[in-house]
């Protein structure tokens, strides 16, 4: 796919409608997040809430000004120790999936690292979500955890592998 008409930008409010679509297009799948019924807009209003443009922020990517993706940095522990990392988080819509969208989004968050002050990255993957894993491992993320079999998806334990990745 084509930069050209790619935009990141900061997610507004009337955003949220969207970055749930894509969000709960994921459920189904039982690759990329523990949620196992789909959410709804309300709930997540307090989850947008937590991020703000310089410190933990919420970024929509549009394509000819329709959302096709969103990443969002989550603070790691909830503890002022840890302010320096964050975990990253990459959803994008069926329609663009496997076009160089993920790439993109996570070239852009390491590069604005630094400026949110972040030293480390994170990223929380279910073992079997081989995509996720090949996106955060080109960009030079390691193995930093293995939790054998800690998620229960339809009766099937997955593990979850934690990708870490220095930054500053």
């Amino acid at each position: 796919m084509s930069t050209n008409n790619l935009m990141i930008r900061d997610a507004s409010l009337d955003d949220l409608a969207e970055i749930v679509r894509i969000y709960n297009s994921t459920i189904e799948g039982r690759m990329v997040t523990a949620d196992t019924e789909p959410v709804t807009t309300s709930s997540r209003e307090g989850w947008f809430h937590e991020h703000t443009a310089d410190f933990r922020p919420l970024w929509v990517l549009e394509n000819d000004k329709r959302i096709c993706g969103w990443l969002s940095f989550q603070s790691f522990y909830g503890r002022p120790a840890y302010n320096a990392t964050a975990e990253v988080s990459i959803y994008i819509d069926e329609a663009y999936r496997g076009q160089g969208i993920g790439r993109y989004l996570m070239e852009h968050a390491i590069e604005a690292s630094p400026k949110l002050g972040l030293k480390t990255l994170l990223g929380f993957i279910f073992g079997h979500n081989d995509p996720s894993l090949h996106l955060f491992r080109k960009f030079g993320f390691a193995n930093w955890a293995h939790l054998p079999g800690i998620a229960e998806l339809d009766g099937i334990e997955r593990d979850l592998i934690i990708l870490g990745k220095r930054v500053g």
